[in-house]
């Protein structure tokens, strides 16, 4: 009976702790530092390189952080981020310290606004997977099937804290019985 009780607590914990590594948003720093926002200096150094090792689950958030007296970000969709046309995004912001919720999964199209910045290479696209995937095991789909340049993901560090997170309650449990 004791080793049931026991069989039975572990599962519980670890269940409840993988739910909670899977379902925390999180805030998304784009290009994973505060200069990032800017035209690429190489196709290594681009966005979509990035953002295509990421996972982006629905209610993430990408925090810009850029200088909005000299740059924007603008949200777009695919034809306008294809041309890189400014001039009817779906939003605007200018404040330089901009965060974007991601509220659906697919595909979610972002250029600079500055005056020829997206023909050099400043833009991503970033791919929020549904919630039928995980960050974990998960591949995340290919920006060329958005027709995105290989531009800048997160990292993937966050998830292996979770994964860590249970790793260690799990034997913390085992422990104690």
């Amino acid at each position: 009976m004791a080793s049931f009780q026991r069989s039975a607590v572990f599962s519980v914990v670890l269940i409840m702790s993988l739910l909670w590594g899977f379902s925390q948003a999180k805030d998304v720093l784009v290009g994973g530092k505060t200069d990032a926002w800017k035209i690429p200096s190489s196709e290594s150094d681009s966005l979509n390189k990035w953002a295509g090792n990421a996972r982006f689950l629905i209610g993430d958030s990408l925090v810009w952080k850029y200088d909005g007296q000299k740059d924007s970000v603008l949200q777009v969709n695919k034809e306008a981020y294809a041309a890189c046309n400014t001039t009817n995004p779906i939003e605007e912001y200018k404040d330089g310290n901009t965060k974007v919720k991601l509220d659906r999964s697919g595909p979610f199209y972002f250029i600079s606004g500055a005056e020829g910045h997206c023909e050099k290479g400043q833009k991503i696209v970033v791919v929020v997977l549904s919630q039928k995937l995980t960050r974990v095991g998960a591949p995340a789909p290919s920006p060329v099937e958005f027709q995105a340049p290989a531009v800048a993901p997160t990292s993937g560090a966050s998830t292996l804290k979770g994964g860590l997170m249970v790793a260690l309650v799990g034997v913390l449990v085992l422990g104690l019985f």
